[in-house]
C-alpha cells in the first residue's frame, strides 16, 4: 500500500510499503481521510521531535524514522481480530491514536495522557492515517454513527480541544478569551460556545476572523492590530475580564494579552506546542492569582466529542478548507499550509488518491 513515511527533517516521502497485518485484539481500518496537523507540520520544518530519530526506537512501538504519519483519521472497517466481538465489518469509526504501554489502565476518568512514554500512532510508530490503510488496538476505536467520513477526521482535534476546555473548567453563562484562530483555536472557540459560554477570540488573519464569526462560534473577534484586546475584553465584561483564557498561538505577545485579559482568580489553559521556551509575567500571574494549566491531548473526551458532531451542534464541515490526494501532501498541503496558512483551518487528504 502507499504511505506517507517521515524520514527526517523536510523530507517525507511517498512509498510503497507492506499492508498492515491483523492481530488478536485489533481492528483492521481502510483509512478515509486523514487531517494535516499543526504538529506534523512542526515535525516537518523542526523534527523530529515526536518522531523517534532513526536508531533510536520508541520504547513502546519499537519503531524510529522512517514512520509513517498521519494522526487525525477517519475510516471504515474491514477485518476484526480473534477476540474483537463488540464491532461490525462496515462500521465507520475514527481512531484515538495513542501508543500507550499495555499496562496502562484507559478506562474512565483515567488521566492516561500522562502516562510514561505516551506518544502518538502516526508519529511514534504504529502506522498513520496518511496510509492506505492501518491496524490499531480495539481500546483505541470509536464508532461515529452517520458523521460523514470527511468530517470525522475532525473529531481527534476536537477532541483537543475539548480537554482543554475540559481542563479549565469553563461553565454555561462564563465568558472565554481565545489567543488565536488556527484549527485549534477555532475549534476550542467551538467547543466553548457549544457549552455555553460568551466567546471572544483575538486574531490577525482576515481569513481566519471571517471564520470565526461566519461559524457563529465567536460572538466578537479582535484584532490586536486595531485595539488592545484585553481592555476590549474588560470593557465587554464591565471592567471584571474572561473567566477564562486559551493560548493556542504559542506567541509571547499572546500569553502576555491573556494574563491581561483574564479577571482575577481566572484561568489560562495553554493549548499549543511551543518551540521555545517563553517568558511569563510571573508577578501579574501572582498578584492576580492567575491559575495557568497545561493540557495535552485527551482522556476519554472521544465520545463527548462525537456526541457534539453527530447532535450537529457543532458543526465541522465548515472547518474543512481543502480535500487533496496523498500525492499532493507536500505541494498541496504542507507548503499550503506553511505559506498560505490563513487561508485554511484544516486540509484533510484521501491517502487513496
Amino acid at each position: 500500500m502507499r504511505a506517507a513515511r517521515f524520514h527526517a527533517r523536510k523530507d517525507i516521502r511517498i512509498e510503497d510499503i507492506p499492508e498492515p497485518e491483523l492481530r488478536p485484539g485489533t481492528v483492521a481500518i481502510d483509512v478515509a481521510w486523514c487531517g494535516i496537523c499543526g504538529t506534523d507540520l512542526h515535525e516537518y520544518l523542526e523534527g523530529p521531535i515526536f518522531v523517534p530519530p532513526a536508531g533510536h526506537p520508541h520504547p513502546i512501538s519499537g519503531e524510529s524514522a522512517p514512520v509513517t504519519m498521519g494522526h487525525e483519521f477517519s475510516g471504515t472497517i474491514t477485518h476484526l481480530g480473534e477476540g474483537v466481538t463488540d464491532l461490525n465489518v462496515g462500521q465507520n469509526v475514527v481512531v484515538e491514536p495513542y501508543i500507550i504501554a499495555e499496562d496502562v489502565d484507559t478506562g474512565p476518568g483515567q488521566s492516561y495522557q500522562l502516562s510514561k512514554d505516551m506518544n502518538f500512532i502516526g508519529l511514534g510508530g504504529h502506522g498513520g492515517g496518511l496510509a492506505e490503510k492501518i491496524v490499531v488496538q480495539r481500546r483505541w476505536v470509536h464508532p461515529i454513527g452517520d458523521i460523514p467520513l470527511d468530517q470525522a477526521a475532525l473529531i481527534e482535534p476536537l477532541s483537543v480541544a475539548h480537554h482543554a476546555v475540559v481542563r479549565s473548567d469553563a461553565a454555561s453563562g462564563q465568558t472565554a478569551i481565545v489567543g488565536g484562530a488556527g484549527p485549534i483555536g477555532l475549534l476550542t472557540a467551538a467547543v466553548l460556545k457549544a457549552k455555553g459560554l460568551t466567546v471572544y477570540i483575538s486574531e490577525l488573519s482576515e481569513a481566519r476572523k471571517q471564520m470565526a464569526l461566519s461559524t457563529g462560534i465567536a460572538d466578537e473577534v479582535f484584532d490586536p492590530r486595531e485595539s488592545d484586546v484585553a481592555e476590549t475584553v474588560r470593557e465587554c465584561t464591565g471592567g471584571r475580564g474572561a473567566d477564562v483564557g486559551f493560548e493556542c498561538s504559542s506567541v509571547p505577545a499572546v500569553l502576555d494579552m491573556l494574563l491581561d485579559a483574564v479577571r482575577p482568580g481566572g484561568v489560562i489553559v495553554n493549548v499549543s506546542i511551543w518551540g521555545h521556551k517563553p517568558e511569563v509575567d510571573m508577578p501579574k500571574l501572582v498578584l492576580k492569582e492567575i491559575d495557568l494549566r497545561g493540557t495535552i491531548g485527551y482522556s476519554g473526551d472521544h465520545p463527548e466529542t462525537i456526541r457534539l458532531a453527530a447532535g450537529g451542534t457543532i458543526d465541522l464541515s465548515a472547518f474543512i478548507t481543502a480535500r487533496i490526494g496523498l500525492d499532493e501532501l507536500i505541494t498541496g498541503g504542507f507548503d499550503e499550509l506553511i505559506s498560505n496558512n490563513e487561508h485554511h483551518v484544516k486540509i484533510i487528504v484521501d491517502p487513496r488518491a
